[in-house]
């Protein structure tokens, strides 16, 4: 039997391939590091006995299949959950899909295509973790919402124009608070398919730092708590001004949560381009946690909002070309940079 080993090699998923008997044959590179076996290791051995292997019931999986056997008609074993039951990697989970090639004179080889599970594991935690966190952030506002306004509709006469007032402004703010939460559900969805709908144009980027930092103050922050600071001539910066309006007011929302003291805002020139540098005087973001701060969910030493705000950073800046990172203020606070490249029109005229 006659193989081109090489068109093995670059797959992704790992193969291995056996004779009609059940002899190893072939194991590409990806195989041997799912694996952890030396393709020379796996060559010329039974793969039943090279790779012991269970079914989610805990039964032998090759008793149960009998790739080698059964029917001529047979073309292929569908994805399959395996689970190793011996050896160094005992208990680990694969998926494993098999297809059979024959001629006239019968079965010739079996191909096996193997997946380490985990990243699926870890994908579907994630998904589960982002139904928890968003059952948990809507339930508080939907709660007082249903409060305040079943209240209203039983007791209205009992209540003063004042306190109806309070009442309306807290389910105004609270249907503000879900509209922001489905806004950023919606921003990871498309930043995960790769669907981001950009709307180029020339931007001003100190009147959007400026027109963060409005919205905190309306919000109820002091003012003299924020600095913006311009310098140097920007160059013409092509960007969707909603999305960086977005990135910034994040960033600036970002540094009040966790951060401490006076908020400084830097736009500079940069390479061709402009950089924007949020800076916050509180305790700052620890080295050994510096390289999660753009994942999803994480909240920091404070256990507030979704955790979705600095990944939903990361998917738009990258969207337009540009980079985005986190160190250390100078005053010892969180420092939050990112660069966006110039850019052109999307057309000429």
């Amino acid at each position: 039997m006659t193989l081109d080993k090489g068109a093995y090699d670059e797959l992704p998923d790992g193969v291995v391939v056996t004779d009609a008997s059940g002899s190893v044959v072939l194991a590409n590179p990806a195989a041997e590091r799912i694996l952890a076996i030396p393709a020379d290791a796996l060559v010329g051995r039974d793969l039943r006995a090279a790779l012991p292997l269970s079914d989610v019931q805990g039964r032998d999986w090759w008793d149960c299949l009998k790739p080698w056997d059964g029917l001529a008609t047979r073309t292929r074993i569908p994805e399959q959950r395996v689970h190793v039951s011996d050896g160094p990697l005992q208990g680990r989970e694969l998926l494993l899909t098999a297809a059979f090639v024959r001629n006239g004179s019968g079965l010739q080889r079996v191909v096996f295509s193997l997946r380490d599970n985990r990243a699926r594991e870890r994908s579907e935690r994630s998904r589960a973790d982002l139904v928890s966190t968003v059952a948990h952030e809507l339930r508080s506002p939907l709660t007082s919402v249903k409060g305040f306004t079943a209240t209203m509709l039983a007791k209205w006469e009992r209540f003063t124009d004042e306190q109806k007032l309070l009442m309306l402004q807290t389910v105004n703010e609270d249907a503000d608070r879900v509209t922001r939460l489905l806004t950023e559900l919606l921003d990871v969805s498309r930043i995960d398919a790769g669907r981001l709908e950009m709307r180029v144009q020339v931007i001003d980027l100190p009147a959007a730092a400026h027109k963060a930092v409005a919205g905190r103050v309306a919000a109820g922050e002091p003012a003299s708590r924020f600095v913006v600071e311009v310098t140097g001539d920007l160059p013409e910066i092509w960007a969707d001004p909603d999305k960086i309006d977005q990135v910034i007011a994040n960033l600036v929302e970002n540094a009040l949560r966790h951060g401490a003291g006076t908020v400084t805002i830097t736009i500079s020139p940069y390479g061709g381009g402009a950089e924007v540098i949020v800076e916050d005087e509180g305790t700052g973001v620890p080295p050994e946690t510096a390289s999660r701060v753009f994942t999803r969910f994480w909240r920091g030493n404070k256990a507030r909002g979704t955790g979705l705000g600095l990944y939903i950073v990361k998917g738009l800046v990258e969207a337009h070309g540009g980079t985005v990172e986190v160190g250390g203020a100078q005053g010892g606070g969180a420092r939050f940079r990112f660069v966006l490249p110039a850019g052109a029109p999307p057309y000429e005229e």
